[in-house]
């Protein structure tokens, strides 16, 4: 009995340590298999890779490491029982089986071969890994697209048939490393902002569209697609978004309360659409001026594939920014901008003189008879008015009449002082002294005062007149004999003025 018994244990011992040593051949084989691929790896210059590499069920609790060359002790990088070095950082994801090693800040001399390694009694086990660095940029073939402000643009973007179910996106910039952190919008996410992809499975075509552009819009996009164990795949595009733009852009004045008219030229196949003139600061945000404002008048000439707009009174408030075009979907190209000033009209003409006032004196020439004469008004705390030209022509015309008949009194009275001098008594003829004083006086003038033909002819004519009437009166009204020079020619104020 105790024979069977020891016989029944033997066996099941037996067995015991078939299935440890078949479970044992198992995980080896398994790892094997695992161990006999090469983990290729590719990595950017200047950034940071991750190298994972998967290990056989049952050894979660062993110490991982990544090595180079023959993983000797002085090759070994970093090891799971120091998972932190400045270079080099170590995870070991127990449930998944698979350890990652991120490698900082790469360099052309980090490239090469590298071994992901597992502890154990034996011999440890190695997989191999080909790590395999390039330069952080894209792409030989850059595709160019033009597009224009507040417009919108689609950026195509093909792909090989394998990647059909795979990630796409599109970022900024011509860096591949971070493209997908730093991603626009994605086949997961289609809609981001002003951002919106389209994904055609069967064209291999996936298509991002955004609106309402912006010339800081403009630059270097990358369209990617993910791929799990190599490098994403990217192609590069180069956006250009450029001001909108006119036939012309022009500025042009006119003075208010006048008409103005403003020529607007456009294409000639728009000969048929609606003409119009709106003001605003930008196109996408303007009013309609024909339409609303009753002022504005609009002429179509179809023979010069241009129209006119006529603005009647002109106002101050008109001044501003003008679009005139004839196509209402606002495609480039259609229309003209006017930036449009208004000047004021001047009402009122200052007529210069001399002003005088507290001591400081303005001067300001007023050109008469051929002469220059200064014509000073003094103002004492009083603001000169303005004169105008019509009445400041009466002032200065007035006096120039007046001048002749002025120096004929002067003379006049300069001869009665002369035969007051020599007596009050002496009686002279009055026929003898119109003929004698008048001559003299007249011939004074004429020669000494004048020096002018005309006055001389005008006083010859006179003289002889008078010697005809002295004639006469001589004959028929002789009692004016006895009347004095003095009597004459002088009068009160001229006789009270020389007795003092």
């Amino acid at each position: 009995m105790l024979g069977i018994k020891f016989l029944f244990l033997r066996s099941q011992a037996k067995m015991w340590s078939l299935q440890n040593l078949l479970f044992t051949i198992c995980i080896a084989l398994r790892w094997v298999t695992n161990a006999g691929g090469v983990i290729r790896v590719m990595g950017y210059l200047g950034n940071q890779v991750k190298i994972s590499c998967p290990y056989g069920e049952g050894y979660e609790s062993y110490e991982k490491y990544l090595c180079k060359n023959d993983c000797g002790d002085d090759d070994v990088l970093i090891t799971t029982s120091n998972p932190r070095k400045t270079k080099y950082m170590i995870h070991d994801d127990k449930r998944a089986r698979i350890f990652t090693t991120t490698v900082f800040n790469l360099l052309s001399t980090d490239g090469g071969k590298y071994w992901c390694g597992v502890t154990r009694n034996g011999a440890d086990i190695y997989t191999e890994v080909e790590l395999k660095l390039v330069q952080d940029s894209c792409c030989d073939t850059v595709t160019k697209i033009q597009s224009y402000e507040g417009y919108s643009v689609s950026i195509s973007c093909t792909y090989e048939s394998e990647y059909q179910n795979n990630l796409k996106y599109i970022c900024r910039g011509n860096r591949p490393s971070t493209c997908l952190q730093q991603a626009l919008v994605t086949s997961e996410k289609k809609q981001n902002g002003r951002f919106r992809l389209d994904d055609g499975n069967i064209l291999r075509i996936f298509t991002v569209t955004t609106g309402s552009l912006v010339q800081s819009d403009s630059g270097s996009y990358l369209c990617g697609v993910q791929r799990n164990s190599d490098l994403d795949v990217f192609s590069a595009v180069q956006l250009e978004v450029q001001e909108w733009c006119c036939v012309t852009s022009k500025k042009t004045s006119g003075t208010a309360g006048h008409p103005l008219t403003l020529q607007c030229p456009y294409p000639p196949q728009h000969r048929n659409n609606r003409k119009f003139l709106c003001k605003g600061d930008h196109r996408n945000n303007c009013n309609d001026m024909v339409t609303s404002q009753s002022r504005f008048t609009l002429r179509d000439d179809v023979s010069s594939s241009s129209f006119s707009v006529v603005i009647r009174e002109l106002e101050a408030a008109d001044a501003g920014t003008y679009w005139c075009g004839s196509d209402s979907q606002w495609r480039v190209g259609n229309y003209v901008k006017i930036e449009l000033s208004v000047v004021l009209p001047k009402h009122t003409s200052t007529v210069p003189s001399t002003v005088e006032t507290l001591g400081k004196t303005i001067p300001s020439p007023v050109e008469t008879l051929g002469k220059t004469v200064s014509s000073p008004v003094k103002t004492l705390g009083k603001t000169p008015t303005q004169i105008p030209d019509a009445a400041l022509y009466a002032v200065y015309a007035v006096p120039a009449v007046l001048l002749p008949l002025i120096c004929v009194l002067v003379v006049i009275v300069y001869k009665c002082k002369h035969y007051k001098a020599k007596g009050d008594n002496a009686v002279m003829n009055r026929n003898t002294l119109k003929e004698e004083g008048l001559e003299e006086v007249m011939g004074a003038a004429e020669s000494d005062i004048y020096g002018n033909q005309d006055v001389v002819m005008y006083s010859k004519k006179q003289t002889s007149k008078q010697h005809a009437r002295n004639h006469y009166d001589d004959e028929d009204d002789p009692d004016y004999e006895n009347f004095t020079t003095e009597e004459i020619y002088c009068n009160e104020n001229f006789h009270q003025a020389n007795r003092r």
